[in-house]
């Protein structure tokens, strides 16, 4: 039996060069940047998350009919007061949730910038959740990739917050608007 013991609690260790004993996570989960990938935007262009080494980052999925939709309004506000502050915002339009999003690129664009005058980046129309969920939308929603928690997205314009390395630091509720403090507060840090 102290034999079987001494087994199990050796299986999880090695030495290193030095001769002490460490553990071995045998499932490690290895924190992954936003920065290593690559989508389209509403016009087709290619947009490279690595051009936002450096900057903080909020990632939300959006829709043109939602009762959230006015929160347009307040991202374009607070991307206006903070672009020139290494931050951006990088919506992601989704027709997920009730069909609240079922136009064209074409179409979105054009009703972002009319009701809402939106110049922050605006990217290609994707599956935020089910089987054929984007790529960026698994690294945001599986602690395997992201390295901070698991978590779905449970509606029109919830807030992912990425740091200046690309790491995911905070999941917002969807219902949490643009300009609440924490979120702010979270800008404006150094």
């Amino acid at each position: 039996m102290k034999l079987l013991l001494l087994t199990v609690l050796l299986a999880g260790t090695c030495m290193n060069k030095e001769g002490e004993k460490t553990v071995v996570d045998e499932n490690p989960i290895v924190k992954q940047s936003v920065h290593q990938y690559k989508v389209k935007d509403l016009s087709g262009k290619e947009f490279d998350f690595s051009s936002l080494k450096g900057k903080k980052v909020m990632i939300v999925n959006t829709a043109s009919k939602c009762g959230l939709t006015p929160q347009y309004k307040q991202l374009e506000a607070i991307y206006e007061k903070y672009k020139d502050q290494n931050f951006v915002i990088i919506g992601f339009p989704s027709n997920d949730f009730m069909h609240q999003e079922p136009g064209t690129n074409e179409e979105i664009a054009e009703f972002c910038q009319k009701n809402y005058g939106v110049s922050f980046p605006m990217m290609d129309k994707v599956e935020v959740k089910g089987d054929n969920k984007c790529e960026i939308y698994k690294f945001l929603t599986q602690k395997s990739q992201n390295g901070l928690e698991d978590n779905s997205v449970k509606w029109n314009f919830q807030k992912y917050l990425i740091d200046e390395n690309g790491y995911l630091v905070k999941v917002i509720a969807p219902t949490t608007e643009p300009d609440d403090k924490e979120i702010i507060e979270w800008i404006e840090a150094k």
